[in-house]
């Protein structure tokens, strides 16, 4: 039986988690539940599998769930509550699925606990992989792979050095902007953010969604990738997959490949990092190889999505780089997503932030922490 604490747990990926645990009740208990600001939701899922501790970040939202709830459910609030909850000492493994850089502290509080963490936020390994990892290395536990690539990637190294690697290839569905018939570059600025938000393989939060229309999300993998597997940017590459069967791949240094497949779902890399090393039966996921009938595979349009070669860049210069273009995506989606800007002027305000940035290398997290502060400024400026 795993003891899972699951920040996040009203987001995409924390709603598919409460999922894998029903689906597993003899192997996964969740003993912490920590939300933003969807009370009902949490409510809802506390009385379902009766966690020990829970988490909003609305003092006022917390103290109507004490309320409710009682002295069965000790009920936190904040930044305290996710340090809290990343740290119970019941915990087996943490799974930190909250959308932005709020993950960071209760990644690192996790790992010096001494807790394996679950990375479902692009964000914590983007910014400060360097430093995650380290840790990591340092206290003795786990960083364990959600995302469905990297997920993917793991698996198809099963234990393999970096040194027998010629690629890691992140498989990409291309997003709802693919056709270059139909999306030519001149009609980017004609995009809404209603169709913008119609991804064509994966059901996804809003953030997650724009940036795979971007492909901002490929070039976030791509960095996080560089770090998980302890390898340099140089060996990391996108493939377009448009149906989105192919998950990712490895390319050894004989020539051979080894790709994961099975249809989109987030319930399976889930339940692989949180029954690691072990495979559970599940029948979630069902994947029919005659229905599916054809795979296909295209090089990225980097002249249309120059966000793959900004990550690029990002990722092989480091530093303090990454967490700058991180924090400009996320202030330039917001702005996009609040019809402030258009859709090219996304990779546009990256660019700029970046390019006005002085780059420390080596960063202490307070610098990575200032960095991140300071993209968000210039980017809304």
């Amino acid at each position: 039986m795993k003891n899972v604490v699951l920040l996040g747990s009203t987001g995409s990926i924390g709603t598919s988690t409460v999922k894998v645990a029903e689906d597993l009740p003899d192997q996964i208990r969740l003993i912490g539940l920590a939300a933003g600001n969807n009370s009902e939701l949490l409510l809802e899922q506390t009385r379902r599998h009766r966690p020990a501790v829970v988490s909003i970040a609305d003092p006022a939202k917390a103290r109507e769930l004490h309320n409710t709830l009682g002295t069965a459910v000790q009920v936190y609030s904040g930044s305290e509550g996710l340090l809290k909850l990343a740290t119970l000492p019941e915990a087996d493994i943490v799974l930190i699925a909250i959308v932005g850089t709020a993950g960071l502290q209760p990644a690192l509080a996790a790992i010096r606990a001494g807790k394996d963490i679950a990375v479902a936020s692009k964000e914590i390994l983007v910014m400060a992989g360097e430093t995650v990892m380290s840790e990591a290395r340092k206290h003795g536990v786990r960083v364990l792979a959600v995302d469905s690539e990297h997920s993917a990637i793991f698996q198809c190294l099963d234990g393999k050095p970096t040194a027998s690697v010629r690629k890691l290839l992140l498989t990409a569905s291309g997003g709802p902007f693919r056709s270059k018939t139909d999306w030519p570059k001149e009609k980017f600025s004609e995009i809404t953010v209603e169709r913008a938000l119609k991804h064509p393989s994966w059901v996804m939060g809003r953030k997650i969604t724009i940036d795979s229309a971007t492909l901002f999300n490929k070039g976030l993998e791509m960095i996080e990738a560089r770090w998980l597997f302890a390898i340099e940017m140089a060996r990391v590459v996108v493939v377009v997959h448009p149906q989105s069967i192919v998950h990712s791949m490895v390319e050894f240094v004989d020539g051979s490949l080894i790709a994961q497949l099975s249809t989109p779902d987030m319930c399976l890399p889930i339940q692989y990092a949180l029954t690691y090393p072990e495979r559970a039966a599940s029948g979630r996921v069902q994947t029919n190889f005659p229905k599916i009938g054809t795979l296909t595979f295209e090089e990225p349009d980097t002249e249309r999505f120059p966000a793959i070669e900004l990550a690029r860049r990002a990722g092989e210069i480091g530093g303090t780089l990454p967490a700058v273009l991180n924090a400009a995506n996320e202030i330039a989606v917001e702005a996009f997503v609040n019809h402030k800007i258009n859709f090219p002027q996304i990779t546009e305000v990256v660019r700029r932030t970046m390019d006005a940035h002085k780059t420390v290398a080596h960063p202490t997290l307070d610098q990575i922490l200032e960095a991140d502060a300071w993209a968000r400024r210039e980017a809304g400026r």
